[in-house]
């Protein structure tokens, strides 16, 4: 059975316009325990819930932005802003060198709390032609998001809502930890999305799916997260990432050049934790090469993977 997060189920949102929904406590223990899950269903039956059965939205909040908070610490320890601006300083290189004008827009799916937006307006890693976006369906997590921005002082905004449906669209799409929420249908879904919008490219980072994966996230998890929920999801995620071969079949469908970095058969298992997916439009590909230099020989396209296995 497909592994489930409870952080998927306990909250509820129409997609188009970000209102939340009612959930019912007792349909996600039953969906849980229907998948085998006896664990998640124990943390979701002790979650507050109304007279009714309805879980508490305040209190699902307040545990959501705890567990958020708390998952920064995996964003610091990994160094994703400073592995994310490795291919994002070449890319919007790649993109003034085909004489497109600024300024442009960098949306980040699903930001969360919006560490990795607000780390790059901290640490100016971007030029300023770049302005940083962060969406989310969640109210909650995006307000907290704009809320730290607000104290911090920092030049970037947040929005509640579709990250496809901004009245000023996207440049380029990010994303860190989202991919392996959507299965594969939905994931060409994603992709293809992002290629009818006028993006010129894509960079989304997601667990890689190595065998040590689940193992190095039970650790980490163990040892950074208090409360339950964030300990099961933290497994759970790992468990349910997508393969280099599924990712790449599913960016295919956006119609623009799909390609990965450092995939899993070119790195060692032991410090691959999290590798991007790329998306460009194709006259992106020789200058954001060439603005890599010697590190372009690490993305690698679908062809790569049909040779390997014939």
């Amino acid at each position: 059975m497909p592994q489930l997060e409870i952080s998927d189920l306990i909250t509820a949102v129409d997609p188009d316009n970000g209102r939340r929904l009612p959930v019912r406590r007792s349909e996600v223990v039953e969906r849980l325990r229907a998948n085998g899950d006896h664990r998640a269903a124990r943390i979701v039956a002790g979650l507050p819930a109304d007279r009714d059965g309805i879980l508490d939205a305040d209190a699902v909040d307040r545990l959501l932005i705890s567990v958020h908070t708390e998952l920064q610490r995996l964003s610091e320890e990994l160094r994703i802003g400073e592995r994310l601006v490795h291919l994002l300083d070449p890319l919007f290189t790649a993109i003034r060198a085909t004489g497109r004008p600024g300024p442009y827009r960098l949306v980040d799916i699903g930001c969360g709390l919006g560490y990795l937006v607000r780390w790059l307006a901290a640490t100016d890693a971007l030029a300023p032609d770049v302005e940083l976006v962060g969406v989310d369906l969640d109210a909650a997590l995006v307000g907290e998001a704009a809320r730290l921005a607000r104290e911090e002082g920092l030049d970037c905004r947040f929005v509640h809502g579709n990250a496809f449906a901004l009245p000023e669209p996207a440049t380029v799409y990010i994303s860190t930890g989202v991919l392996h929420h959507f299965p594969e249908p939905a994931l060409t879904d994603f992709f293809r999305a992002q290629g009818a919008s006028p993006a010129l490219a894509f960079c989304h980072y997601d667990i890689a799916a190595t065998g040590l994966a689940p193992i190095g996230a039970w650790m980490f998890h163990r040892a950074r997260m208090r409360h339950p929920l964030g300990r099961h999801d933290g497994v759970a995620s790992a468990r349910r990432a997508h393969s280099d071969e599924s990712l790449l079949r599913a960016a295919t469908a956006s119609g623009l050049r799909p390609l990965l970095y450092e995939p899993r058969r070119a790195a060692n298992p032991f410090c691959t934790t999290l590798r991007p997916v790329l998306g460009l439009r194709p006259e992106l590909e020789a200058p954001l090469r060439q603005a890599l230099g010697r590190a372009s020989r690490r993305l690698l396209g679908p062809e790569h993977f049909t040779r390997a296995t014939r």
